[in-house]
């Protein structure tokens, strides 16, 4: 049987999602703790790999398990973890069923604070110069007209292909800090962050908003703009078809 977990974590403390060598990851974290409460070695799979630092308010794994699952493994789990990972919720899913692939869209969150607040220094980026808005908001529905976002990806990423489908880009004002969301079918490593650095530039002058264009056709990372720190940054939603789930 699968079954997919839906939880929470913070990032802080973490080196990403996924699995690696000498490093801790949240991943690994999870597998531990449902090895130990199933009696028997689980491993997950994510529906993407948060870099180093970045958080989710929602993120899915799916795993295996040839027994039926006691009622109260979410209790158990939480009981089980740290305090910076939180299991929402878990629910049998069709066999074929895939955290990754199966997933329609993925919704980020970037906060950027514009005032010094001591109580959100590892939540948001501080950045005190005056960001221009309209221009941001400008340039960010410029990202609809494109698909190919080399210019905001990593370097040396193995991927297949560098297109994304952007359904959602948008700048706001919310009380002291400025929040970009950011919805597509799928991300690049670095992907927002990179665009966000890209948008803050032209935000206080430095690019102009036409010169978007010519940076996305370049496909050349150095193209862009800088990439802003991983603690501002949120996997907030991740969509699946309906039918994923069994009745």
């Amino acid at each position: 049987m699968r079954y997919f977990l839906e939880l929470s974590y913070n990032g802080t403390n973490y080196h990403g999602w996924q699995n690696q060598p000498n490093a801790i990851t949240v991943q690994e974290v999870i597998e531990k703790a449902l090895s130990t409460l199933l009696n028997t070695k689980t491993s997950i799979v994510g529906a993407g790999r948060t870099d180093a630092g970045v958080h989710a308010k929602q993120m899915y794994a799916h795993f295996e398990s040839d027994k039926e699952l006691p009622g109260n493994l979410v209790y158990k789990l939480n009981s089980f973890l740290p305090k910076t990972i939180a299991i929402q919720n878990l629910f049998e899913v069709k066999n074929d069923a895939h955290a990754r692939f199966d997933a329609l869209s993925r919704t980020y969150l970037y906060r950027i604070a514009t005032k010094k607040n001591v109580f959100n220094y590892n939540d948001a980026y501080f950045f005190n110069q005056d960001l221009d808005l309209v221009k941001m908001n400008k340039a960010s529905s410029m990202l609809f007209n494109y698909t190919d976002f080399q210019c905001f990806s990593k370097t040396n990423t193995d991927v297949k292909t560098f297109n994304c489908t952007i359904m959602k880009a948008e700048w706001n004002k919310v009380e002291d800090e400025i929040h970009f969301t950011v919805k597509a079918d799928r991300f690049l490593r670095n992907m927002v962050r990179a665009i966000v650095g890209t948008m803050v530039n032209i935000g206080v002058g430095k690019i102009a908003v036409n010169d978007l264009e010519s940076i996305i056709e370049s496909k050349n990372r150095s193209e862009a703009g800088f990439s802003v720190p991983a603690h501002g940054l949120y996997l907030t939603h991740i969509e699946y078809p309906e039918d994923i789930k069994l009745k």
